[in-house]
């Protein structure tokens, strides 16, 4: 059955589109991904961009990490671009590499070095936006507020997942030129596998055959209730035993897949994060205390960089048929979950304007398709 099209981004960048409309604009008041916490070590400035914004991640020589934007509002040079300073008074601050100007790590203006004992003026006045920023299960997020002139404070905690436990043992990632919705799609859409994911050790087209599958709300997002995995997938082969995995879903952009194998457990979580409006950073990160992970690993690695490499490939692919701004048309079942999105997507920006809270629309239901 054909559900409905859904409108491709506009190809006139003069026209106005509202932020729940697909491939423009993004959730905000949320928690975003931004780097695994060993990759921001102590006394470190880290430039990431984020909704079209540079965002300098650091961690103070007492081990607290910090974001803040990263421009110094003197004469826009980045932050990110100095180093971190301790002087008599000030603890520990930013200097700016143009002219020295030290801002802490809560965006403070402390010192302006070029200033003389009699010049009146107040440093402390000028401040730096700053970002909530949350270190949880060995990775960091940042909260993206709604109004970045007069943020919010988080209202919530980054997500929780299970099975990541200690440190990751496989990270891979890739920027995609795509809008995050399309991103989204893509990562969840069940169907292009055994056409864009050609691997002899994977499925392919041949061994196609239909799927029922139970889906069920959680927090912000859809599961699929742990199954068996599908018979033609046959990586999973490899963890022996009777291994029965869970998929899940939640904005604004994570996916993860959480296989049970007796008393042992493999974590694949993938992270969508917003670069700006054409750009999605990919992060995939795995865990695992299943002994077969040691020995697969390095095939696991090629794996994951196929995989991304086919998706990124098809993401340019589909990019020469967006820029003529077509209709999208999208069916059942193999296409509820991005229909699903967009539900998701716009109640939750419609929660937070009108300040209540937010109400999955999802109801229990089961998918079947072919893959």
């Amino acid at each position: 059955m054909i559900a409905d099209a859904a409108p491709a981004p506009s190809a006139t960048p003069e026209a106005k589109a509202p932020p729940t409309a697909f491939g423009k604009g993004f959730i905000t008041d949320a928690w975003y991904f931004v780097a695994l916490a060993r990759d921001v070590p102590v006394a470190s400035l880290k430039r990431y961009e984020i909704m079209g914004e540079p965002v300098l991640i650091g961690r103070t020589r007492a081990g607290e990490v910090y974001g803040m934007r990263d421009i110094c509002p003197h004469r826009a040079a980045p932050l990110s671009a100095g180093r971190l300073v301790e002087k008599p008074g000030e603890g520990e601050t930013i200097e700016c590499p143009y002219h020295g100007w030290r801002f802490r790590p809560d965006g403070v203006c402390a010192a302006i070095p070029s200033l003389v004992e009699d010049q009146a003026f107040e440093a402390e006045r000028i401040k730096v936006r700053a970002y909530p920023v949350r270190e949880s299960q060995g990775m960091v997020f940042v909260w993206m507020a709604a109004d970045a002139r007069n943020p919010s404070e988080p209202d919530q905690e980054p997500p929780q997942f299970p099975g990541a436990v200690g440190q990751p043992r496989l990270v891979e990632w890739m920027d995609f030129d795509s809008h995050i919705d399309h991103a989204v799609v893509g990562l969840m859409d069940p169907a292009h596998g055994p056409y864009v994911h050609q691997q002899w050790w994977w499925r392919s087209e041949h061994s196609m055959h239909e799927k029922a599958k139970t889906f069920a709300p959680v927090d912000f997002g859809w599961a699929i209730v742990r199954h068996a995995p599908s018979s033609n997938s046959r990586l999973y082969k490899v963890l022996g035993g009777a291994p029965a995995t869970e998929i899940t879903f939640r904005l604004p952009g994570y996916r993860w897949e959480h296989i049970q194998v007796g008393e042992k457990q493999v974590l694949a979580l993938t992270c969508l994060t917003p670069v700006n409006e054409t750009k999605t950073r990919i992060t995939q990160i795995f865990w695992s205390d299943h002994w077969v992970f040691g020995i697969a690993k390095p095939f696991l690695r090629m794996g994951v960089v196929a995989f991304l490499k086919q998706d990124g490939g098809m993401v340019n692919l589909q990019n020469e048929g967006l820029k003529y701004d077509p209709a999208l048309i999208w069916i059942d079942d193999a296409d509820k979950q991005a229909k699903w999105y967009q539900q998701l997507k716009r109640e939750w920006l419609k929660s937070r304007a009108e300040g209540r809270a937010f109400v999955n629309p999802i109801k229990e239901t089961v998918l079947r398709w072919k893959s």
